[in-house]
């Protein structure tokens, strides 16, 4: 019984990561598709190169309008490109444009809603009116606008997307930073002298994570979304870029009727990695979040 005992590991010896993969798989499948799909299409853009059977934009006129079969699986557009090679340069944009987006938005958000959250006071109610001004203008004006002095480009819509969830996201982590500073070991840290900007790296920072991490997911598909929205009214990636959008609004509304596979197969992609990346931050929301693990631990 001992030994059985030593060689069997607890669920304390399992560590974080497996014992978090594990309740992710066995409590949250929808999460953990979302998770896989996720994957599949990370691996897809990270390695587009080596995976995409022809350049994105290799034009073969002989081939052009090609439906879908075993030398192109996902057919050719009407200059003869192969789409699945697109699509693949397509994913390879998205999560750069995606990961980018979200990490300039969660920065922005941590900085001002950490600083507002915990200064308080007029700091605090100053801001969050800037904040408010800022959220009382719709999106799709601000970013049509703001693209259209910029310019359309990969770093102009990154920028102009961070910024704009960046802000409206900062409520959030200013949510749970006015929980986490009432707790006692942020009293027992300003207790003893430590500077602010210890206590909010070392103290409130860390306990705020799993919000953080969470709001991060979450943006992930809201930029990739709007980024297609833009490619598809002009304002995103200008051709030839293979973004996902402008093969929407370009050769894939054109010819929707005649070749329907040039619309297909873009459209279908973004669905499937937005949806997957909902999923599997809703999953994350609800294993990271003690209020909802209701009496779990």
């Amino acid at each position: 019984m001992t030994a059985i005992a030593q060689t069997a590991p607890s669920r304390r010896e399992r560590g974080p990561i497996v014992s978090f993969l594990r309740r992710l798989f066995l409590g949250k499948p929808l999460g953990a598709a979302g998770a896989i799909i996720f994957a599949v299409f990370l691996v897809c853009g990270l390695f587009a190169d080596v995976l995409a059977p022809y350049g994105y934009n290799q034009v073969d006129p002989i081939n052009r309008l090609k439906p879908p079969s075993l030398a192109f699986p996902f057919g050719t557009d009407n200059l003869g490109r192969d789409m699945l090679s697109r699509v693949l340069y397509g994913a390879q944009l998205s999560v750069i444009i995606g990961f980018c987006g979200a990490a300039l938005a969660t920065v922005v958000s941590i900085v001002i809603g950490i600083l507002s959250g915990y200064l308080g006071g007029k700091f605090d109610v100053v801001v969050q009116r800037l904040v408010d001004a800022w959220m009382s203008f719709p999106d799709l004006v601000i970013l049509i606008v703001v693209v259209s002095v910029l310019g359309p480009g990969m770093w102009q819509v990154i920028v102009v997307l961070g910024f704009l969830y960046g802000i409206g996201g900062s409520r959030i982590i200013r949510g749970a930073v006015i929980s986490v500073r009432e707790n006692t070991y942020v009293y027992a840290a300003q207790s003893i002298g430590a500077a602010t900007a210890r206590v909010l790296i070392f103290h409130v920072l860390p306990n705020v994570m799993p919000t953080v991490i969470v709001l991060f997911t979450m943006r992930v598909g809201a930029v990739i979304l709007v980024e297609a929205g833009l490619s598809f009214l002009g304002l995103g990636i200008p051709p030839p870029a293979p973004s996902w959008g402008g093969m929407l609004t370009g050769s894939g509304r054109t010819f929707m009727y005649l070749a329907p596979w040039l619309a297909l197969a873009p459209g279908i992609c973004l669905t499937l990695v937005v949806y997957g990346i909902n999923m599997f931050g809703d999953a994350l929301r609800d294993l990271l979040d003690p209020r909802m693990r209701g009496g779990r631990r």
